[in-house]
């Protein structure tokens, strides 16, 4: 049988090329150090056209490096990964040079005229990896949010991602519906054979629908990845001159919102990031909410509603010196009351804020992000939990959850059929790692059964 690595070359192999690529991947220039990687056939030939000889493999080697007509380009250090034990499971090269913009452009410009070097296109580095057996899909995504990553809670996420959990746990799913069709195919094509169970369906199926709600519950945690990927969505609401564009400022430390006296000032969405405790938070200011608004401000109003309703946190600002009521449905949220203006009100209790804050003063401002950061992080996937982090993985276990549904949908219906309908379900779980082989069902039936003996 081909293995899973090869299977994948054979049907994706046409994509890869025998080019040799090279690229800047260590970063923006100008840097302390630069890192130039190579990758390809032509690899070795870079790291003797440039510095003379082949280094020990995995041993960097510091000397001159120079072009093909012996003009010196800088010194720095050189390293080989040879195939198949490299990123991309084909001969690898680094130079490690001073990050200079000259610097780094000569070097690749000697690399890319050699015969067969070209620069490498966007991720396509990652792409051969894959092509190659040495990462899946789900690897493959991780480490681009791990190179995206902004937040601590964003490296821990993409971190606890790349670790293989999540391909061990759709793995480990996807062989309990092959094990599934393999007895009950088994039970269709061999029920003659003394030592096939004559009937197993019970069992399988009551496996099959335990197996549809542990992928339901597993989707339904997406929420909480996009939390960490996107981050945790604050909305601002509340009357005209509430406060809401002067909180945004204060919370930013820096002026993104234009303030006047004059209501009606913010007719649009205006957006900030904060990072509150290593998680992302996004925090919106929205217009004013008032009646007898003209055109261009109700459709502000509208845009504003429209964002509370689906917001994980809203803040419903008042002004403490002349609070007026916003009355709208927001039942479905998590709405906290915040008084503003509070260096300019009595002092005392007696209102039915949940929090009194100044931006002025800053009072209560650190209350205020202590209650949104704990809110955040309530929000977010436990440390350890996993959950689908992309909208990909959940449409392929949506799609798996809807085969296990026809498979469980008619328990009169032909084997024949609901078999039929494990495959695709199994199927769709393959597809999030990119490991669907056609030959595994057979090796779980002759591994279970001692058929043709």
């Amino acid at each position: 049988m081909l293995n899973f690595s090869h299977s994948r070359q054979m049907r994706l192999g046409r994509e890869a090329s025998p080019d040799t690529i090279v690229a800047l991947s260590s970063g923006h220039l100008p840097s302390g150090v630069a890192v130039v990687r190579v990758s390809g056939p032509g690899a070795r030939a870079a790291i003797a056209s440039l510095s003379g000889s082949l280094p020990v493999p995995r041993m960097a080697r510091y000397g001159a490096l120079r072009s093909p007509d012996g003009a010196l380009l800088d010194h720095g250090l050189t390293l080989l990964f040879p195939a198949p034990n490299s990123f991309t499971g084909e001969d690898c090269a680094e130079f490690q040079v001073h990050g200079g913009r000259a610097v780094v452009e000569a070097v690749l410009e000697t690399i890319t005229g050699l015969p067969g070097c070209r620069l490498a296109q966007p991720g396509e580095f990652s792409r051969r990896a894959f092509l190659n057996g040495k990462m899946d899909l789900l690897a493959t995504e991780a480490t681009a949010d791990i190179v995206n990553a902004e937040t601590e809670a964003q490296r821990r996420f993409a971190m606890l991602n790349s670790g293989g959990g999540h391909a061990a746990l759709y793995a480990q799913w996807r062989e309990r519906l092959i094990r599934a069709r393999a007895f009950i195919e088994a039970e269709l094509d061999f029920s003659d054979e003394g030592d096939v169970p004559g009937s197993v369906s019970d069992e399988i199926w009551r496996d099959v629908a335990a197996l549809r709600r542990e992928i339901d519950a597993h989707a339904a945690g997406y929420g909480k990845a996009e939390i960490v990927r996107d981050g945790f969505d604050v909305v601002l609401i509340g009357a005209p001159n509430a406060g809401k564009s002067s909180l945004l400022n204060a919370l930013a430390h820096r002026d993104v919102a234009i303030v006047t006296a004059e209501p009606g000032t913010t007719r649009d969405l205006i957006e900030v990031a904060l990072d509150i405790g290593g998680l992302k938070v996004r925090v919106t200011d929205t217009a004013g909410i008032r009646g007898n608004a003209g055109t261009v401000e109700m459709i502000g109003i509208e845009r504003a509603l429209a964002r509370a309703r689906t917001a994980g946190l809203v803040l419903l600002l008042e002004d403490l010196t002349d609070p007026v009521a916003v009355e709208e449905d927001l039942q479905a949220v998590d709405v906290v009351r915040i008084g503003t203006k509070a260096d300019l009100a009595p002092p005392g209790g007696g209102d039915d804020h949940d929090l009194r804050i100044s931006c002025v003063s800053g009072q209560g401002l650190p209350d205020l992000l202590d209650m949104i950061g704990r809110k955040a992080r309530a929000a977010a996937p436990l440390m350890g939990e996993l959950v689908p982090w992309r909208i990909r993985h959940v449409e392929l276990l949506h799609e798996c959850s809807r085969q296990l549904d026809a498979a469980l949908a008619d328990p009169t219906a032909s084997l024949e059929l609901r078999s039929e309908e494990l495959r695709l379900a199994a199927t769709a779980l393959g597809r999030i790692s990119g490991a669907v082989d056609v030959e595994d069902l057979l090796d779980v039936i002759f591994s279970q059964f001692c058929i043709g003996k």
